[in-house]
């Protein structure tokens, strides 16, 4: 039975009633609703980055400390559940910037994340929206102090000056412009105590580092050496498309690149350096920053193609188009490419301005001819072991090819989408022909075309 005195309420305290529950279920899910679903570490030569992803927008702030030195970061309204607190088990022994992670709850609501550092360090700090098969992230770059690519680039002017020679080819790899810290960056916080984490961890595997600082420009004769830039597609945030049986473009593309770049080391007059060496992102105009950087006299992106349908087959070779793209297909696959940024995670507080004239700088005619001469070369040797999906070099605004001095092409190898050409995609044999089918187009070029006389 209703009680009467219920009925006699007025609509408007009723409603007055409804509003006040409404708004206690907002803040309590406000303040419930969030928390991180997965934290990945990428370390790398370059930089080491750590990535937070959750179901909304992390609130947080950074704070950097001396003495020791660490970087602090403190999450809001997220709880301390077994994905923060196993955070620190993905930290290597061999991370060149980090000595371990400690992560506690600082006070109310608030999760803090402590971050010892080997070292002085440059961090940015960013969140991301959701993309591709992310969710919303908040990354944290954290780069040497030092641009050590510059400083090698001074000694080495300086060295070529008092002693007349060539011989210490500037060989590390740029950073990205970072973002500026907090306001209060500066200052110390809180202190609270956190559980010491040991370092946990075996050593990363010895990977030849992607550029090496004693590198030379020329062979034993003293002759010039021909310099390739092997661009490995995609890599960390960033894994790029996924085959039918679940493998992933990015390792696939650095297997790839690896083996080429020791076919091209064992030619008496050509040397291979790799955009990346490892499983970490790398932002597409940084990639031609580097390039441009070693003077390199060829790029060559490798790639794996995917598409909805399955039997799409065959493998392609790209120039950069200042126009329009030559089909429907190049403007697609052009589309998907260039989104690597965002899926990768890319800091937009700042640009360097060598990679801003880069990318402004599109008169590059000649280049583009060079490249398509290139392309030809190495899609006809490919012809050879694959199908090709055309016949001829297509042309689309790939971002990555837009070198304004540099003969570029993307080798899209096979189509990962393809269950057939998935498993020629992930066989060494496979991966022997194509690296050799490469190399030998690259050698019929120069045949014709002599390299050019770099600055």
């Amino acid at each position: 039975m209703i009680n009467s005195n219920l009925i006699n309420i007025p609509n408007k305290i009723i409603s007055q009633f409804l509003v006040v529950i409404a708004l206690l279920l907002v803040s309590f899910n406000t303040y419930s609703a969030n928390s991180i679903t997965a934290a990945r570490v990428w370390p790398a030569q370059d930089y080491t980055r750590i990535t937070l992803e959750s179901e909304a927008p992390i609130k947080h702030q950074l704070l950097i400390l001396k003495n020791p030195d660490r970087l602090v970061l403190d999450i809001e309204n997220i709880d301390l559940n077994n994905v923060l607190k196993t955070l620190s088990d993905k930290i290597l022994s061999s991370d060149p910037y980090i000595q371990q992670v400690r992560v506690a709850n600082f006070k109310a609501n608030v999760v803090r994340v402590v971050v010892d550092l080997k070292g002085e360090v440059k961090p940015s700090i960013f969140a991301l929206t959701p993309a591709g098969e992310y969710k919303y992230r908040l990354v944290l770059d954290i780069y040497p102090l030092q641009d050590e690519l510059m400083a090698m680039l001074s000694k080495q002017a300086a060295e070529n000056t008092a002693a007349n020679a060539t011989d210490s080819g500037n060989t590390e790899q740029v950073k990205p412009v970072v973002e500026p810290l907090p306001p209060n960056a500066g200052s110390e916080p809180e202190t609270v105590e956190l559980p010491n984490a040991p370092t946990i961890g075996s050593p990363t595997e010895n990977t030849e580092p992607a550029i090496t600082a004693e590198t030379s420009i020329k062979n034993k004769e003293g002759a010039r050496l021909i310099t390739i830039a092997i661009d490995a597609g995609h890599g960390g945030e960033d894994p790029g498309a996924r085959g039918a049986n679940g493998s992933h473009e990015k390792v696939i593309t650095l297997s790839i690149a690896k083996k080429l770049k020791a076919k091209i080391d064992a030619e008496p007059n050509m040397r291979g350096v790799l955009t990346r060496d490892g499983d970490y992102f790398v932002p597409l105009g940084m990639r031609v920053v580097k390039a441009r950087k070693l003077k390199a006299d060829l790029f060559v992106s490798i790639h794996a193609d995917a598409f909805t349908n399955p039997a799409a087959r065959g493998s392609s070779v790209f120039a950069l188009s200042e126009k329009g793209a030559t089909s429907a297909g190049a403007r697609y696959l052009a589309k998907k490419e260039n989104e690597s940024d965002l899926i990768g995670g890319v800091s937009l507080g700042g640009r360097d301005p060598v990679l801003a004239r880069t990318l402004l700088d599109l008169s590059q005619t000649a280049m583009i001819n060079d490249s398509l001469k290139l392309g030809k070369h190495v899609l006809s040797q490919i012809g050879d072991i694959n199908k090709l999906h055309k016949n001829h070099v297509e042309q689309a605004g790939f971002a990555v090819l837009k070198s304004p001095d540099i003969p570029s092409i993307l080798v899209e190898t096979a189509f990962i989408s393809n269950p057939e050409e998935e498993r020629k995609l992930n066989d060494d044999a496979y991966q022997d022909k194509l690296v050799n089918s490469i190399l030998t187009g690259i050698k019929k070029y120069f045949s014709t075309q002599p390299a050019f006389a770099r600055n």
